[in-house]
């Protein structure tokens, strides 16, 4: 992860497939029953499905497998997608490739779509559990709004999800996939977060990197966008940008089996904005007039 200009890196775009450690649900959740772990993680499956409609362990059970991270330049430019660890994709391998090359790039930006709420979690657990220091993230003696696990940080950790949602305010149902779509990006195409662990269990390792990786390509075009709504760049700018990754992403299709689904199912943005109806520019008199201002009231003679 730390090859190349670690200077250019201004923000690391990340996501995490993680897998139940069916060996800690036998311990921790049927002690004295004498499950074999794989009995005991479909036994505590099973459970949830019956109370919540869903058999996701929480993630306090889990160990992370796969993590693909996009390096961006500071003008937003796709840099390169990397896959940590691949293809042995050996947990504590890829917990300390992460947080080392996060400390290797000066610590970056971290941008990802509801990491606050997994996969950063995920990330610092399995640090404690591999016996990893990181004391540049957490900075607990220093000014609450500072460290870097502050909430309200996004320099530290921009978290899209916060973004759209204003930080828990809203909920913004459909998460990535949606926010992928609406931009003509693949967004989840055969494999779905839920899938993983049976994926994992049969031995479909190769397939969850490639998921991993199309989950970090929908998360930069989504990101690409928050900066245009954010006023960071233009539209003309993003859209020269998507045109970037993916001639970058052409040239890297025999790399991954990965990218190469993701281009086979691409999709450009449908752009509203005609030569017969523009785009007003942002502040101008022409924009309000035609948004919502009444007609100038005439003079009294």
């Amino acid at each position: 992860m730390t090859s190349g200009n670690a200077a250019a890196v201004r923000y690391l775009i990340f996501d995490v497939e993680s897998v139940a450690d069916a060996q800690l649900v036998a311990r921790l959740r049927y002690p004295g029953e004498g499950l074999s772990p794989e009995a005991a993680l479909r036994k505590y499956r099973d459970e949830l499905l019956a109370k919540y409609e869903s058999d996701f362990v929480p993630y306090t059970f889990h160990l992370p497998v796969a993590i693909s991270v996009a390096k961006v330049a500071a003008d937003y430019r796709l840099l390169d997608v990397v896959a940590l660890d691949e293809p042995q994709l050996r947990s504590h391998v890829i917990t300390s490739h992460f947080w080392r090359g996060w400390e290797a790039y000066r610590r970056p930006t971290l941008v990802s779509f509801n990491g606050r709420s997994f996969d950063l979690p995920l990330l610092e657990l399995a640090a404690f559990r591999f016996g990893l220091s990181l004391p540049g993230w957490f900075q607990m003696s220093g000014r609450s709004y500072e460290q870097p696990r502050n909430r309200y940080n996004t320099e530290a950790h921009l978290d899209l999800y916060d973004l759209f949602t204003n930080f828990g305010a809203s909920r913004f149902n459909g998460g990535l996939n949606l926010a992928a779509q609406i931009l003509g990006k693949p967004g989840k195409m055969d494999v779905q977060g839920f899938m993983v662990q049976d994926m994992w269990d049969s031995g479909r390792r190769a397939e969850i990197s490639d998921y991993c990786r199309c989950d970090v390509l929908d998360t930069y075009f989504v990101f690409l966008r928050s900066r245009v709504l954010l006023g960071a760049i233009t539209l003309d700018r993003e859209q020269e940008l998507v045109a970037a990754a993916h001639v970058w992403l052409q040239s890297k299709a025999d790399t991954s089996a990965g990218f190469q689904l993701y281009l086979d199912r691409w999709g450009d943005w449908q752009n509203p904005w005609s030569s017969d109806a523009p785009m007003p520019a942002a502040g101008s008199e022409a924009a309000a007039a035609s948004a919502y201002l009444p007609e100038p009231v005439p003079e009294e003679p």
